[in-house]
């Protein structure tokens, strides 16, 4: 890839806040910058939203909800399909734009442009099949009618690590349903949301109906637009702790939300697992985006029987993992997304070490320019290590051993957290006692990678409420009305 070419792509994107339908310059003239993590260098610089932008938004928001919510199902949904097209159109420029900003590898930049498309073209399609019911009562006195209907101006605060998927995961039920946006998107990773947005536009979005505010102080911003007494929705995903804050400010004006929070990840291997699925399952559900994923395997839970053997081929596939710039050919492990999280890669890996865990791979920062981590193995790792508690975030596998199916499901269950599980057996009874058995929102039964754009994405426990994607993920942006007509 060009250094011309990556520079004519970030040149086109747009620097200003989008309200109402226009790219328009904050109210203070503040901006801040967006960097590349694998060289620390500045790619962009711009507008950083004030308190004040981002009610000028919610209030472009509220003036088109009535009218997009009013618009034919059909109309929302071509302009969902154009969106998709379009994205197909722009897959390369897509891909680039999130390897420059977040460092991940070019071929997986270009897998989240794919799911992250889908979720257009998923909601395109749900977006006229909306429906209600309509029925006589039991007591045989009237006729009931349950229809179905937006929620209202919705604020979606979206994380750094899939900045498409993230943004379309959202943005697309909400247009659907009719309902109107109001996006922040993250300050290390804001534009590819702008970009995209941009094709909205271009999709031919009505003005008002999707509004994006880039700020580097987000919770200053957030406050005043959640506690706004015409919001009537909120969508977070990142961390549980921040999470937690969102919704205790969000049930002051009782808003519906949507919660994708932390995880903690368990990856049950059985002795009856095929390995070789059961490795290349780990590397997928590990190393992908570096490690830096909510469904990223957190805790590799071993049968003792094959664990030596498991550990063995995990080594040898990741000390041949490539690490370099995202754009470099062959590459499979890009920069960590800042110095925070290279050092607590290695402080859950001292710990663990420290404790008793044995190092086969891997195991620290590399010197340097950009923001790198070896891809890390970690066996033996034993009970009360931080790196069993703590999502990792980073490129380190970590295995310890049980001996039995009890042990293993609870050492799998002993979190607070409960986003997604996979597991690898070749036994269907021991699959099922699995699915029923594991406290997680989504399993994984043989495969490491679950998300799809029509599967119900979300989790329980500390890892949050509601879902998104699936036929589940528009009714979290429409509310059920009720009526009752007499019989005469």
């Amino acid at each position: 890839m060009s250094t011309q070419t990556e520079q004519a792509l970030l040149d086109s994107i747009p620097t200003g806040l989008f309200i109402g339908g226009e790219w328009i310059d904050g109210e203070t003239g503040a901006t801040f910058d967006v960097k590349d993590p694998s060289t620390g260098d500045v790619i962009r610089t711009i507008a950083d939203a004030t308190p004040a932008d981002g009610i000028r938004a919610l209030d472009a928001a509220v003036a088109a909800q009535d009218e997009w919510a009013a618009t034919a199902p059909r109309a929302r949904s071509e302009i969902l399909r154009t969106a998709f097209d379009l994205v197909q159109e722009h897959k390369e420029d897509l891909a680039l734009l999130m390897t420059l900003e977040m460092g991940k590898p070019l071929a997986e930049a270009r897998g989240e442009v794919v799911y992250g498309g889908e979720f257009l073209r998923w909601f395109s399609e749900e977006a006229v099949r909306i429906s209600g019911r309509y029925g006589i009562n039991p007591e045989g006195t009237g006729h009931m009618v349950v229809s179905q209907r937006p929620v209202g101006p919705s604020f979606f605060v979206t994380p750094w690590n899939f900045p498409f998927a993230m943004a379309t995961r959202k943005i697309a039920p909400a247009l659907a349903a009719g309902c109107t946006v109001v996006i922040k998107p993250p300050a290390l990773t804001p534009l590819t949301t702008i970009f995209f947005t941009s094709l909205l536009e271009k999709a031919g979005l009505p003005k008002g109906v999707v509004n994006v505010v880039q700020t580097s102080k987000s919770s200053a911003l957030s406050g005043p637009i959640i506690a706004d007494p015409r919001l009537r929705k909120l969508s977070f995903t990142g961390s549980t702790e921040v999470g937690r804050k969102l919704i205790a400010q969000a049930a002051e004006g009782v808003l519906r939300v949507s919660m994708e929070l932390g995880g903690n990840a368990p990856f049950v291997v059985f002795d009856d697992a095929d390995l070789d699925k059961a490795v290349d399952g780990a590397l997928a559900a590990k190393f992908r985006n570096i490690g830096q994923a909510c469904t990223a395997a957190n805790r590799f839970i071993v049968h003792q029987d094959v664990a030596d053997e498991f550990a063995k081929r995990v080594t040898e596939r990741v000390s041949a993992m490539k690490i370099g710039r995202g754009t470099e050919e062959g590459v499979a492990i890009g920069p960590l997304i800042d110095e925070d999280a290279v050092a607590k890669a290695g402080e859950l890996v001292d710990d663990a070490v420290g404790r008793g865990a044995t190092l086969l791979a891997g195991g620290k920062a590399l010197k340097g320019v950009g923001t790198y981590y070896e891809p890390t193995v970690l066996t033996d790792v034993v009970p009360g290590s931080a790196i069993l508690r703590e999502e990792i975030f980073g490129p380190v596998l970590a295995i310890s051993t049980f001996a039995t199916e009890e042990e293993a499901v609870r050492l799998a269950n002993d979190t607070e957290y409960g986003l997604v599980s996979y597991v690898f057996t070749e036994n269907l009874q021991r699959g099922q006692r699995m699915i029923d058995g594991l406290e997680t929102g989504m399993m994984g039964l043989n495969v490491g990678v679950v998300s799809n754009a029509a599967a119900p994405f979300g989790g329980v426990k500390q890892s949050g409420v509601g879902r998104e994607g699936g036929f589940e993920g528009i009714h979290e942006y429409l509310s059920t009305k009720y009526t009752l007509i007499p019989v005469s």
